[in-house]
């Protein structure tokens, strides 16, 4: 038998599905709107004990219609590993569409429009699950978290809170002109120092003892995203490590406009 998401058919989350915002909220010159809406990834039963905030959706997001699939989210799969989180979790964006450059994030870091649909998916996730941490991928994911904290409309949340360095944190900074080597090194500290503190206030799926990381990411690091966490049918390789979706075109308007999907070689059947 295959597992699979069940998808948004019950409350509260079909509501919030049916009337999601659109280019009126999230201008088009700042983010992708016509990719979509990329809503979540996880447990929407009420199972969830950790809630995860992450930025935006990337190219394996829109094909998969689930967020975190690529690298960043087998990096953060690892990360919940080891805390002994194997299913009990979901995980929502700061933004629902992908945002089209890093300027345009940090532009509506606190917009009111934005901010208040985001609230109503962390209102009730918290309201309909035992939430016992909240884990904010990045600063725009912080600052969404802490902007619904000051909302005095928001629900109550008593649990903990991390804020740690965006799983993809080591590839920005290294392209920009830091040491690949310290960058990396300070990802993994920092989720060490994270999954120390966390450890003692999440109760785990399944007991394990602790392995911390190292001064870099290894192979045993990453997570296998599960099927549980995908719509019905799609094929096991988009669950993969394999780079299968890029963006490609000459010109920035094209860029945008494709999205080029390719089978891993070992997983062709010819």
């Amino acid at each position: 038998m295959h597992a699979f998401d069940p998808g948004y058919a019950h409350a509260p989350y079909a509501a919030l599905v049916g009337d999601h915002p659109g280019p009126e909220t999230y201008p088009a010159k700042d983010f992708r709107v016509e990719w979509g809406p990329v809503f979540h990834r996880g447990r929407l039963d009420g199972s969830a004990r950790v809630l995860v905030l992450g930025q935006d959706p990337a190219a394996h997001e829109a094909v998969t219609r689930r967020i975190l699939v690529g690298t960043a989210g087998r990096r953060f799969q690892g990360f919940l590993g080891k805390l002994g989180i194997d299913t009990s979790y979901v995980l929502i964006n700061t933004y629902l569409y992908s945002v089209y450059g890093q300027h345009a994030g940090n532009a509506h870091a606190t917009d009111p429009a934005i901010a208040h649909y985001r609230h109503r998916w962390l209102d009730a996730l918290v309201t309909h699950n035992h939430i016992e941490a909240i884990i904010a991928l990045g600063g725009l994911a912080d600052t969404a978290f802490r902007t619904w904290r000051k909302d005095p409309g928001s629900a109550p949340y008593d649990g903990t809170y991390e804020h740690v360095l965006h799983p993809t944190y080591p590839d920005s900074a290294a392209a920009s002109g830091a040491d690949a080597a310290t960058v990396m090194k300070q990802l993994t500290t920092n989720w060490n120092t994270a999954l120390t503190a966390l450890r003692s206030t999440v109760t785990p799926d399944t007991e394990r003892p602790f392995t911390p990381y190292g001064d870099a990411l290894a192979a045993a690091d990453l997570g296998t995203i599960p099927e549980l966490d995908l719509p019905p049918g799609l094929p096991a390789w988009m669950r993969s490590g394999e780079p299968w979706a890029a963006r490609r075109g000459d010109t920035p308007a094209e860029k945008r406009a494709t999205i080029a999907v390719r089978v891993p070689e070992s997983q062709r059947p010819f």
